[in-house]
């Protein structure tokens, strides 16, 4: 096969070759170099196939059978809406999936995909890199031959010499003819080597130039004409083109292409990413692991309160989360989960308080009204007997009867005192002289028990004069008709709790930003263990005498509620010496 052109055709040059130019010698069948020479053939045309006809035609020229208006539009306008349907209820299938997946699966997947992402992205941006890096080489390596060439000359004898590559055999060189570069137009010297796993580069619209070399570019290899199919699936060349034009009256061809094959570029870049891939593998795997026992430990606090609510949904309200540092979200939420449990486990407590309570109230108060009643009943059923036969009898009766109502009466007067004030009720809040409630409180017990030595001191014991400047000092905020109650309160219980004739003082003063009064006996006392229950409904600490006294043991209650609803509150103490003082606290009232 001759080099410079196809045998029994004449060359179609831009540029005419002078007449006086030899024919060049015929080459050898084989190169000494060990280089291959191909020429290229023009490729056959393709005819169309047959029944193509315009569009919306069958073969054969038939018309489509739909036309436009009919249904087949209706439906094909629907397909959209029925496909965004088919995405949104898989959306949602997806979601409710995913929300009943474990949380410590979620975070190790969500972990594994960030460890994929990254590293993918990390290793897709190095492999393209070292693939730019490399190609960029080859490019230097191009240029710098290519270059080397266009300065020298050297291609334009090349066709009346020997017809070998100017260039070591891992390049190919290619010369075109005409002004339009095509592979059916170019002659190929290349390296056997090169051709057998690369092919030869296309020049199909290859860039040309006139005034200097071209860009790099780079085109897929092909097989060459009368040669075998190139090794590699997807063989690629990076190709330079040097202008014949003007370098010399002696060139046959309009431009020279020199080319390297990308084979070391494309491998190392598919080795890198092969390394990338197995790297994110075992990264991916290492991490889903590591992240597994890392966040099943991290969990483990979770878990532990998990199991404290279970026991708390069962019943144990006594449970608690174990304490941890509250720098950490875990043990933050464990602290605000005791101190709701807390929370909780009192309010459960004061509501058994008080279920408690009410019911012991509702109980104390039954018996108390049933024990007047009972009395009344039975006096009645007497009477209606003819039991009662003499006048004196009669007027006994009658007697029993006014006092068992009067107890009675004054039980339910208790009673719904007691009731508004747990209501809330508001009371009046006027300046009130403590002073004054202690003198007309003395003057009280004095005209109910005379046999009585009745005193208003200060709060130390110390006699004071009704007159002293200390009328007017110990003013506070309250209901002036309450506090009366409750000096009443407290004179009566004195007066029935202790002995005819035992000492009582009324002391008044001020304590910090409070009023004080109290009432001070020197009688029996109650027990150190007493103290704490005297203000509980219908307590009575000897209740048999308590009875007999007419108490109904809700005096002493109604002065605690009296004195909390006044912003203030009652507290009991032994009297040194014996007996028991009972004192009210009061908000002083401000200038």
């Amino acid at each position: 096969m001759d080099f410079p052109g196809t045998p029994g055709k004449p060359r179609e040059n831009a540029a005419a070759t002078p007449a006086t130019q030899p024919a060049p010698p015929a080459a050898p069948a084989e190169a000494s170099d060990g280089l291959a020479r191909f020429q290229p053939q023009a490729p056959h045309n393709e005819a169309a196939p047959p029944g193509a006809g315009a569009a919306g035609e069958l073969p054969g020229g038939a018309a489509t059978p739909q036309g436009p208006g009919r249904a087949g539009d209706a439906s094909a306008n629907d397909a959209p809406e029925r496909g965004g349907a088919t995405a949104g209820s898989t959306v949602t299938t997806l979601r409710r999936a995913w929300a009943r997946v474990p949380l410590r699966i979620r975070l190790v997947s969500v972990i594994t995909l960030l460890l994929v992402c990254g590293i993918g992205a990390v290793g897709t941006f190095s492999t393209m890199q070292i693939e730019r890096l490399l190609q960029r080489q080859i490019d230097e390596r191009l240029f710098d031959n290519a270059t080397s060439l266009y300065n020298r000359g050297e291609v334009a004898s090349l066709e009346a010499a020997t017809g070998t590559n100017p260039l070591p055999t891992d390049y190919c060189f290619a010369l075109v003819i005409g002004t339009q570069p095509s592979t059916a137009q170019s002659q190929y010297l290349c390296a056997k080597s090169n051709v057998a796993a690369n092919g030869i580069p296309s020049l199909d619209g290859a860039p040309i130039s006139t005034t200097g070399l071209t860009t790099a570019f780079t085109t897929r290899g092909i097989t060459p004409p009368g040669g075998t199919k190139p090794t590699l699936s997807t063989p690629t060349w990076r190709v330079v083109g040097i202008p014949l034009q003007g370098i010399s009256d002696a060139h046959t061809a309009d431009m020279a292409y020199v080319a390297l094959p990308l084979t070391y570029a494309v491998r190392t870049g598919n080795q890198v990413r092969v390394a990338f891939v197995l790297t994110t593998m075992a990264i991916a795997l290492a991490g889903a692991v590591f992240g597994y026992f890392a966040v099943r430990t991290s969990l483990k606090p979770l878990r532990r309160i998990e199991a404290t609510a279970a026991r708390i949904a069962e019943g144990d309200l006594s449970a608690r989360v174990p304490a941890m540092p509250q720098s950490t979200e875990v043990g933050s939420l464990g602290h605000s989960l005791n101190v709701m449990l807390s929370q909780i486990e009192a309010g459960f407590d004061a509501r058994e308080r008080s279920e408690a309570s009410m019911r012991q109230f509702v109980s104390d108060a039954s018996h108390e009204l049933r024990t007047p009643l009972a009395t009344i009943r039975g006096y009645g059923e007497l009477y209606h007997m003819g039991a009662l036969t003499s006048q004196e009898a009669m007027d006994d009766t009658m007697r029993r009867i006014e006092d068992s109502s009067r107890r009675m009466g004054m039980l339910v007067e208790d009673l719904l005192a007691l009731a508004r004030l747990d209501e809330g009720r508001a009371l009046r809040h006027d300046p009130v002289d403590l002073f004054a409630l202690a003198r007309d409180g003395a003057m009280d017990l004095g005209a109910l028990d005379a046999t009585r030595s009745v005193r208003v001191t200060a709060l130390d014991g110390s006699d004071i004069d009704p007159g002293d400047a200390l009328s007017g000092r110990a003013v506070v905020i309250g209901d002036e008709d309450r506090l009366r109650q409750v000096v009443m309160n407290l004179v009566g219980n004195a007066v029935r709790h202790t002995p005819t004739g035992t000492a009582v003082e009324l002391g008044v003063g001020t304590r910090g930003d409070m009023g004080v009064i109290l009432v001070r006996d020197h009688g029996p006392g109650v027990s150190a263990d007493q103290l704490p229950r005297l203000f509980e409904r219908f307590y009575r600490a000897d209740s048999s005498r308590d009875r007999r006294s007419g108490g109904s043991g809700l005096g002493l209650s109604i002065v605690a509620a009296i004195a909390a609803s006044l912003g203030g509150c009652a507290a009991a103490s032994n009297t040194p010496g014996g007996g028991l003082t009972i004192e009210v606290e009061l908000p002083l009232a401000t200038s």
